[in-house]
């Protein structure tokens, strides 16, 4: 759209701007680098296309995937019988090459622009989901191959030529793709094995910057062939082994090009495109006709074939919309007939503000047809209303069930030691669900994590099978601890934007019916533990995150402000049934602190963990639940005498007492209630103004960049769910 804007269209027509902003020398550096972006970005969008879950899609997304883009193309075809006539100079475009770039533009779907939409809509792990991302993972193969032969068939313009030039094209690009899969493929599997991680850095760096290369030089090869340069580094990128080595050339390349180069080609497209070229009401209607051909044969050819494999109506026509998104690939293919002369400017032109339309369309058009989440808030209601009227001593359920998220391995090693410390096995079995959280943006890592995982359940669910998850470190270690602890452990991804990022929490927390939720704070320790180091910040996103789950969890929530809690070897999980781990247990008064004592009262039966009570005596007569309080705390000491230390400290500033016990490192971890209202009159930090306000007035001052204070855990009690009119209390003094 930028690009348009700036173009012939808009700004563009003032000459003497065009001429100021893009002079005659800047546009052939302009396309260059548009172009190098493009060879890069279909190198990693071969790179993220992994052909054995496009073999596992089943058959029923392989029916709606062939039914989607062949009636679209038939459509295609038969308009273009039109278009030759009715728009001038296409008359002189060969048939063949002219019906082949008109029906694939208007049967391809692009997969990263699905893969957004789907997740924005939280339909990315749904059964439409599923069967719309595996049907456009066979689109995208299929548009390529299309494409190729579209031009083979151009070949350097649009003007008739012998078709035996076209055939020594093709066969010199299967040529090319067998020397690739036989020859090369081999090749960069052994030095993807050479880059395995007990190899040194310097050769790690000589592989990938001899395989950034291999893209230049497959482009040239397939450009010296006939066919577009693009062609050949798509190829050499399906080449390259999926794992460990793919991933890091994805972080290595993929910000540069998606977040430079490519938007350069997306704005030299938009410079391309002259919409006053689309003059006069035919014109008009020829625009309106090409949008009404492309949605009609791609939405009614995916609705009979989803149909016919017995997916429901509504279903069947959502994914019908999905399937018309368009995206890069159209604009490639656009690109290169205009390129080829096979459309001039007035057909690039309908056919850019086509791609446009059916995208922008697809959102609101499924939202307003398919709406799971509004469909099952009745059952989800009734869920609540049968778990509100057990009692707690009658649920047959007797683990406790924890829903822990991570941001990435950094967040491991303490939120192990964490879970250790809380294991017991006199009363209750302990369920952990461990959830990693992935930000999707429009990065191609997060399409290839999108792909690994999107066969599960919502978002992403899957426990530990041997060998299953050996490439991934994350789950690796927890697969470790969880047989070495003897603990229950399911793996999850929430795959989402930051923004929505708290539903995925939320929804898991209720229909996995867990009793607390253990989010990691947006800020961690840098550094060797032991050494004075700073804290890094995460991201003010992931601080967000937690705010929002705060606010709707449906349960206790405890917030880990992590300074190395447990880690005082290398070996996690061995050390975490071996180091003595010293807690302290803040107490106040209020519900989230005897939500801390309950949970520090797990903690003295790990005969690991050595609890310290730390009561604050305050002179405030008007202190709210007062004598909850006391029946609380006397209830703990005579429940864990004799295994715990109590101390009262009589205090007028409650944030300087916990300031001066953070600071003396009697503790690894401390452990507070948030506090739901001001701290009582007596002290003087409830009118400071506080950092990070969702961990309460303590909980901010532990969490400040202060040197050498103890790991924090930050606990809210969540007292009831109110979701029409039904109130469900969840918590770990349920358990």
């Amino acid at each position: 759209m930028g690009g348009i804007l700036l173009g012939p269209s808009v700004l563009g027509r003032n000459k003497e701007f065009m001429h100021l902003i893009f002079p005659s020398w800047s546009t052939p550096i302009l396309e260059s680098a548009a172009s190098i972006g493009l060879l890069f970005f279909l190198f990693l969008v071969g790179l993220e296309l992994d052909l054995s879950l496009i073999r596992q899609s089943g058959k029923k997304a392989f029916t709606i995937a062939i039914a989607g883009m062949s009636l679209p193309f038939v459509f295609g075809a038969l308009l273009s019988l039109l278009l030759r006539k009715v728009i001038n100079g296409e008359d002189k475009v060969g048939f063949g090459q002219y019906l082949m770039f008109l029906g694939v533009s208007l049967s391809i779907t692009a997969f990263p622009v699905l893969a957004r939409i789907l997740a924005e809509l939280k339909l990315l792990t749904t059964q439409v989901g599923q069967t719309a991302m595996a049907a456009a993972a066979f689109n995208d193969l299929a548009a390529w191959i299309l494409l190729a032969l579209a031009v083979a068939l151009a070949g350097n313009g649009g003007d008739h030529k012998s078709p035996l030039i076209s055939v020594w094209v093709l066969l010199s690009g299967i040529v090319f793709v067998a020397f690739m899969l036989i020859f090369v493929r081999p090749m960069m599997d052994w030095v993807a094995r050479q880059c395995s991680p007990e190899h040194n850095f310097v050769i790690d760096e000589a592989y990938i910057c001899l395989t950034l290369s291999g893209v230049m030089l497959s482009g040239f090869m397939t450009d010296l062939i006939g066919i577009h340069a693009i062609f050949g580094a798509f190829i050499f990128g399906l080449t390259i082994p999926k794992g460990e080595f793919a991933g890091r050339l994805i972080k290595r390349i993929e910000d540069f090009v998606s977040g430079l180069l490519l938007p350069l080609y997306f704005a030299s497209s938009g410079l391309k495109t002259d919409v006053t070229k689309i003059n006069g009401v035919e014109a008009w209607g020829l625009l309106v006709l090409v949008i009404s051909t492309a949605c009609a044969g791609k939405i009614l050819g995916t609705f009979v074939a989803a149909m016919f494999c017995m997916v429901p109506a509504r279903e069947s026509l959502a994914l019908g919309l999905l399937m018309n998104t368009k995206g890069l690939v159209e604009l490639i293919v656009l690109n290169i007939g205009r390129e080829k002369k096979v459309l001039n400017d007035e057909m690039f032109a309908i056919l850019v503000l086509m791609a446009l339309s059916t995208t922008f369309m697809t959102t609101p058009a499924v939202m307003a047809i398919y709406k799971p989440f509004r469909r099952n808030i009745t059952s989800q209601t009734q869920r609540r209303l049968e778990r509100a009227s057990t009692p707690p001593s009658e649920n047959k359920d007797d683990e406790l069930r924890i829903l822990a998220c991570i941001h990435g391995p950094a967040n491991v090693p303490s939120l192990i030691n964490l879970i250790e410390s809380i294991r017991t096995t006199k009363k209750s079995q302990l369920k952990l669900y461990v959830m990693h959280l992935v930000e999707l943006t429009d990065r191609s890592s997060s399409i290839v994590m999108v792909q690994k995982a999107r066969k599960n359940g919502f978002p992403f669910v899957n426990s530990f099978c041997g060998g299953k998850y050996s490439d991934d470190q994350i789950a690796a270690t927890f697969e470790a601890y969880g047989q070495l602890g003897r603990i229950c452990i399911r793996h999850l991804t929430a795959i989402s934007t930051l923004e929505t990022m708290h539903e995925d929490i939320c929804h898991v927390a209720e229909e996995r019916r867990v009793a607390m939720i253990i989010l990691p704070f947006y800020k961690q320790r840098r550094g060797v533990v032991g050494q004075e180091a700073a804290m890094e910040n995460f991201g003010y996103g992931w601080r967000g995150v937690n705010q929002r789950v705060l606010r709707n969890a449906p349960c206790s929530v405890a917030v880990l402000v992590d300074r190395g809690y447990g880690r005082g070897s290398e070996q996690v999980a061995e050390s975490a049934t071996v180091l003595r781990k010293r807690v302290g247990v803040l107490f106040i008064g209020g519900s989230d602190d005897r939500e801390a004592l309950e949970l520090g009262g797990l903690m003295v039966e790990h005969q690991s963990v050595h609890v310290t009570l730390l009561r604050f005596l305050l002179n405030d007569e008007n202190q709210p639940d007062k004598e909850l309080d006391e029946y609380a705390v006397a209830e703990f000491l005579r429940r864990w005498e004799g295994s715990i230390k109590y101390e009262e400290k009589a205090v007028s500033n409650v944030a300087e007492a916990a300031l001066a016990i953070g600071q003396s490192r009697e503790y690894e971890l401390l452990i507070i209630g948030k506090g739901k209202g001001q701290l009582p009159s007596s002290s003087e930090s409830a009118d400071n103004y506080m950092e990070h306000a969702e961990l309460g007035h303590i909980g901010d001052v532990l969490a400040s960049d202060r040197e050498m204070l103890p790991s924090t855990l930050v606990i809210q009690q969540k007292c009831a769910v109110d979701a029409e009119d039904v109130s469900v209390s969840v918590s770990v003094s349920n358990i």
